[in-house]
């Protein structure tokens, strides 16, 4: 029997190469005209499309938005640190954000930006399929917790960090995984080892 996640890897590039052209064209955002002026680019995602792990972070930071690259800046260098710590390869998995463009300052995503820009991500695991999506930060927490119906789980992230929930995709049987940003270990380096703890909970997941 053919794994059903497992959708011609071609096919798959070119759906979400469809999905980036849309964000790119998307004028209607409220950040639309701040990455116009600025001369930024939406952050659709980066990695591979047959990956069994998705992480999903909150929205693109000032590094991020001028290379195109999900996690490139600070808060990517901690996080290649605790992918290497569970012996998970960068480029073994996928990683995005809810909001593909960045807000001003850095701020939080506000609830009209998830709105608009939530649906790509929709597509985006629809398109993967993968079977382990890890939410990093609390914004992501709430989106991905809310998506696959685990309201009744969703607890404030310092109670949900580290942990790993079972849900039901259209396509099957999958984990979720609640973690923290990794900007918090940017803001507090002495927060890496529990970090790195939190992400301990992967290595029986990658399997």
């Amino acid at each position: 029997m053919k794994n059903p996640r497992r959708a011609p890897i071609h096919v798959k590039n070119r759906k979400m190469r469809q999905v980036g052209d849309e964000i790119n064209l998307l004028s209607e955002s409220p950040l639309y005209e701040y990455r116009i002026k600025n001369k930024y680019f939406p952050v659709v995602g980066e990695g591979d499309c047959n990956a069994r792990i998705m992480f999903v972070g909150e929205a693109p930071g000032r590094n991020e938005a001028k290379t195109g690259r999900p996690f490139c800046g600070a808060a990517g260098k901690v996080l290649d640190t605790l992918l290497a710590h569970v012996g998970i390869p960068r480029t073994s998995i996928y990683i995005t954000n809810i909001v593909k463009d960045r807000p001003p300052e850095n701020r939080d995503p506000l609830p009209k930006e998830i709105k608009i820009y939530g649906p790509f991500l929709d597509r985006q695991i629809e398109i993967m399929r993968p079977k382990v999506i890890v939410s990093l930060g609390r914004y992501a927490m709430g989106y991905i917790m809310k998506k696959f119906v685990l309201d009744s789980q969703l607890e404030p992230i310092s109670r949900a960090h580290g942990k790993a929930y079972k849900a039901k995709a259209s396509y099957g049987d999958i984990s979720i995984v609640t973690l923290y940003h990794p900007c918090v270990a940017v803001y507090n380096p002495h927060n890496i080892d529990n970090l790195k703890k939190d992400f301990e909970v992967l290595t029986g997941l990658n399997k």
